[in-house]
């Protein structure tokens, strides 16, 4: 099949690589020449997948992996924002695809939950150090479970064929592009006001009783929103945190 992306892409394709995001650092550190803003890294598959914090993302056959080379002049705290970008994308490109009756929801961080259940995650990874900083390139990695996903209850993840949806990995690659496009372009021209208001518009949780788990911590309280730059506002009677990473957990129904 043909693909057909928008211009703005640099697609590489692979068969099998060890990671999307290992692949894409290695040649963005080629610098620009070779990798430019837009260079996408397409596998059919990958041996060491990885998600946030280290876990490991199983990746076999028959899913979407792919990371985006992104070199916005942006300082290293906004860099995050693009997660919210990427997850709007990936909403309309569901909304495109899937039969009527779905629900699809954004679950903070950076989670995509298909009737309650996680379909695909988005990972953010960069060379910078320090808030300040604005770093030479991004990596932007997604992973969207299109025929398989793990049987592990704990992890409560489905995919589009388990849902009864019938598409392709190549439907779904030219379907985001587009739309990631999209919301980038609003990004980049409004700022992130529009774009959190319409995460938030699809989101899940806000209003809710939660645990979020911060590596050694675990806090609980009300999700009361989430800030000008997407941290989550945690309400803890009356006391609210700041939280910039971790898992949400819903204790409510």
């Amino acid at each position: 099949m043909a693909l057909n992306l928008p211009t703005a892409y640099n697609l590489l394709e692979f068969d099998l690589v060890d990671s999307t995001n290992s692949t894409a650092t290695e040649i963005a550190s080629k610098g620009e020449e070779v990798a430019p803003d837009g260079t996408l890294i397409w596998a059919r598959e990958q041996k060491l997948g990885r998600g946030r914090r280290g876990k490991v993302w199983d990746s076999p056959r028959g899913n979407l992996y792919l990371s985006l080379i992104l070199r916005p002049e942006i300082p290293l705290s906004n860099a995050t924002q693009l997660s919210f970008v990427a997850a709007l994308a990936l909403y309309d490109t569901l909304g495109n695809m899937g039969p009527a009756g779905h629900q699809v929801h954004l679950k903070w961080p950076n989670d995509v939950l298909l009737n309650n259940k996680k379909v695909a995650g988005i990972l953010i990874e960069t060379e910078g150090r320090f808030a300040k900083d604005f770093p030479n390139w991004l990596i932007l990695g997604l992973g969207l479970n299109i025929e398989w996903h793990p049987k592990n209850k704990e992890l409560n993840a489905t995919s589009l064929k388990f849902e009864g949806w019938e598409t392709t990995v190549e439907d779904a690659l030219q379907g985001f592009s587009r739309s990631f496009l999209s919301w980038t372009n609003k990004w980049l021209d409004d700022g992130f006001r529009p774009i959190r208001e319409n995460w938030l518009w699809r989101s899940i949780g806000k209003g809710s009783l939660i645990k979020v788990n911060i590596g050694d911590r675990i806090l609980e309280g009300i999700f009361q929103d989430i800030d000008k730059d997407g941290a989550l506002l945690l309400n803890q009677s009356g006391v609210v945190k700041r939280i910039t990473t971790g898992d949400v957990f819903f204790l409510e129904p």
